[in-house]
């Protein structure tokens, strides 16, 4: 190998981004690799960078010229599937943010607000009596699925369905799918769920999403229709377990965080503040970049067709972004986070998460505003997955006193 092309200085060897972890372990190892270097190369999969710093993550997400979306995943350097617009670049990338923007921007959430509010209530009132819940699968995870289910236009009814589907393409691992032929038959079947529904929104058009799409237009043309079930993988992937995990471990940080829970509980005008907070300390997307030429980035021989990871976690705890980066203050004066990325790939659902997570704060605390973890439940037993990318929780079981 010439000098130009050693990767040796940079060696993590066949480090795995998707192996199995426990919980806050995943972080703390992004954390160390940070301490350690700026930039590291895997062996693993046909070999791929990982970024730890924000400034550089930044750089790369604002040149999709040189860093191109359409690969995400190490794991998955040549994706069967384009979910659109994520394995878009401009300009394409650019028409279908324009379509999909009046859709997900401020005056439209405000609209989604009395629904999304009431599905909440209901969901928080089933639980309070109970004294005691899976916050992931009582909560974290029926409630943006159900948002999802009526934003596309679905009947509630199948949301168990679309959460198996979910949990096969974004939760696996290296251990549980080390092949990734599950994930693969469950894209499959989302895809086909997927075409019928076009189909039927053709014939019988609604008040949703699908409906919406069906008469968009690029450069005057119909939208095609590989194209229209990638944007709905994409919609049901980034419409779930995003925010499913950020609830995840906002919730466990304040159940072993009595002060910072008391706050949020008495204090509800914070709520805006701590989710700010919180999203940054607890982000869990990690997303990929192709190169497109053979470049020297900062001192990083990277070769074209390579994927290089961002783990967003490990730039929203660096402390060249953000003073005492490592603690969780909900009195942060500058907060200019990347949780939901940088660069024309933005989460273009931003205000929903925001908004999905202030009415999940606000409603659970009205009604169970002291909780805590089971008796004998330690963190440590919570597995830490990562496929997909992003990383979360697969249980966390909390107690409180029932609400009678």
């Amino acid at each position: 190998m010439s000098a130009a092309n050693d990767t040796s200085e940079f060696s993590l060897g066949d480090w795995d981004p998707y192996c199995d972890t426990r919980a806050l372990e995943r972080m703390a190892i992004y954390d160390d690799l940070r301490a350690k270097g700026d930039a590291f190369f895997s062996e693993r999969f046909e070999g791929f960078w990982i970024m730890t710093r924000a400034e550089r993550m930044r750089e790369i997400l604002q040149n999709p010229q040189l860093f191109s979306s359409t690969a995400s995943q190490p794991s998955d350097p040549h994706p069967a599937f384009a979910w659109i617009p994520l394995h878009l670049d401009p300009p394409r990338h650019t028409q279908w943010r324009q379509l999909l923007g009046p859709h997900f921007a401020p005056a439209a959430i405000e609209r989604l607000e009395p629904k999304v509010r009431a599905r909440c209530v209901e969901l928080v009132s089933s639980i309070a009596s109970r004294g005691e819940c899976d916050f992931v699968a009582d909560f974290a995870r029926e409630y943006p699925t159900t948002i999802f289910m009526g934003l596309m236009g679905l009947p509630v009814s199948e949301a168990p369905q679309f959460m198996v589907w979910e949990d096969a393409i974004l939760n696996y691992s290296t251990e549980s799918d080390p092949d990734m032929s599950k994930m693969t038959a469950a894209m499959y079947a989302v895809n086909d769920y997927f075409a019928v529904l076009l189909e039927d929104r053709r014939k019988n058009p609604a008040d949703d999403l699908v409906s919406a799409a069906l008469t968009w237009r690029i450069d005057g043309e119909p939208i095609p229709e590989p194209d229209l079930l990638g944007m709905c993988v994409l919609m049901f992937m980034a419409g779930l377990d995003t925010v499913t995990q950020q609830l995840a471990y906002s919730f466990l940080h304040l159940a072993t965080h009595e002060a910072d829970r008391h706050r949020v509980a008495q204090q509800p005008e914070i709520i805006p503040a701590a989710i700010e907070e919180l999203i940054r300390y607890y982000a869990t997307v990690t997303p990929g970049r192709r190169v497109m030429q053979d470049t020297d980035f900062h001192g990083c021989p990277m070769k074209r067709d390579q994927i290089v990871f961002m783990p967003l976690n490990a730039g929203t705890r660096d402390s060249d972004e953000f003073p005492n980066a490592d603690q969780v203050d909900f009195d942060r004066q500058v907060n200019h986070h990347m949780a939901f990325g940088a660069g024309p790939h933005r989460c273009v659902g931003s205000h929903l998460a925001r908004r999905e997570l202030r009415i999940a704060f606000e409603e659970w605390h009205k009604l169970i505003p002291d909780y805590r973890l089971a008796p004998g439940f330690d963190p440590a037993d919570i597995v830490e997955h990562s496929g997909g990318g992003v990383f979360g929780l697969d249980q966390l079981q909390l107690v409180w006193d029932p609400v009678r």
